[in-house]
């Protein structure tokens, strides 16, 4: 399985990552977001959604939990759904919420703090780990499946030096 890592010294770096992730898009992908507070998922979320064609606010499901967006992917309309899992109480919340379905051929779901909803959380093709490491983050890209590592082939990303 392909994996990537990477120093990204700003947030333009974290913002690069973003962009080159969207172009590396296809349908059916589930990317689980890892990493404290602060880690830079949201921030790799909103340059993912913006470089994927979405023109307006990309906002922090922290209490919604769930954040759908339209983009189009080589010309097909795609689902992004943004998932932050940090408020559930328990992994029962996610099945109760219907988010199971969501998970699917089509929709692309990117999910913040996926550790709680473990057991229910349909598994990933791609995690993605982001540590802050003095003023900029380390990030790795491991892939779990055959969709996950196709889309490692097609990131072409150089890290900003």
């Amino acid at each position: 399985m392909q994996h990537f890592t990477a120093h990204l010294h700003d947030e333009e770096g974290t913002a690069a990552l973003g962009a080159a992730l969207a172009r590396a898009l296809a349908p059916g992908l589930a990317i689980h977001l890892h990493g404290d507070l602060g880690a830079g998922k949201t921030a790799l979320t909103r340059a993912l959604l913006h470089a994927a064609g979405h023109t307006g606010t990309v906002k922090s499901p922290t209490y919604t939990l769930s954040e759908p967006y339209q983009v189009q992917l080589n010309g097909r309309a795609v689902s992004v759904i943004h998932f932050d899992l940090y408020r559930m109480s328990s992994a029962e919340e996610f099945l109760d919420a219907g988010f199971r379905e969501d998970f699917n051929g089509d929709n692309i779901c990117i999910v913040e703090w996926p550790e709680k909803a473990d057991g229910v959380l349909p598994p990933p093709d791609l995690n993605v780990f982001l540590t802050v490491a003095g003023n900029g983050r380390d990030v790795e890209l491991q892939a779990s499946t055959a969709l996950g590592n196709s889309c490692l082939q097609r990131l072409h990303f150089a890290p900003n030096m």
